[in-house]
């Protein structure tokens, strides 16, 4: 498999050989397990105070009353408290900060899903039905040389992206959509859409504040850059030698 390496202006530089990686089978099964396993490991553990709903002076009144056997309020008459029924007593059965959140996965497995996320990150159609638009773009995969990571200016970013006919995508990441529920007062307020992933060797800072652009470099490469949401099929822009550097992925 083969592919064309781009220069800034949006002209072709030379071919070269995509590594095996690039021929990696359709897994979503695996990719699927793979994210929601890097999700889960960010959960925060929760839990409630022990004496939470217990902070009462209760008595209990005993049997023959012709009532119920709940705790009651002192100098309350017969208001219950304590029990997980009455106003203001405890949770029945409240969250645990024991409870392990992070789902493991296989070492093996990881390894596989990056590797099919990687493949079909180079599969026009799944990428386009990821909603992605590619219609401008050069080629799929895309591969610019590595003087992009030389760019000190986000404006120079923009106009490379204008030149490989990638800024379309990021026109389209900038819009955004106020989130249903109770998430807006959970510091997510707003839907916001993936643009196109750029991977390098090096840091490359200044295209990190365009709308949906994300940058990592390649040793830091994981599913949930390659498939957010646990949906294959992400705009990659691969530098050279972050291609090259692929040849030794387990």
């Amino acid at each position: 498999m083969k592919a064309h390496v781009y220069s800034l202006e949006g002209e072709i530089q030379e071919e070269i050989e995509l590594p095996s990686v690039f021929e990696t089978e359709y897994r979503p099964d695996i990719i699927k397990r793979a994210v929601l396993s890097c999700i889960s490991q960010r959960i925060q553990k929760r839990g409630t105070k022990k004496d939470a709903g217990k902070r009462h002076v209760v008595h209990y009144l005993g049997t023959n009353r012709g009532i119920s056997r709940t705790p009651r309020m002192a100098s309350a008459g017969r208001r219950a408290a304590f029990v997980p029924q009455a106003v203001g007593g405890r949770r029945a059965h409240p969250p645990k900060v024991e409870k392990v959140y992070a789902e493991k996965i296989n070492k093996k497995e990881k390894q596989l899903a990056i590797r099919s996320a990687i493949a079909m990150s180079a599969n026009q159609e799944i990428v386009k039905a990821r909603g992605h638009r590619i219609e401008e773009v050069k080629e799929i995969p895309l591969i610019v040389e590595d003087s992009i990571e030389e760019l000190e200016k986000t404006q120079e970013v923009r106009d490379v992206f204008l030149n490989l006919g990638a800024w379309s995508d990021c026109e389209r990441a900038r819009k955004r959509k106020i989130r249903s529920g109770k998430g807006k007062m959970r510091g997510r307020k707003y839907k916001k859409k993936k643009g196109p992933l750029l991977v390098v060797t090096t840091s490359a800072k200044s295209a990190r504040n365009l709308p949906g652009v994300d940058v990592v470099t390649v040793e830091n490469l994981g599913p949930e850059h390659l498939a957010p949401g646990t949906h294959p099929g992400r705009f990659v822009i691969w530098t050279k030698s972050a291609v090259k550097a692929l040849e030794g992925v387990p």
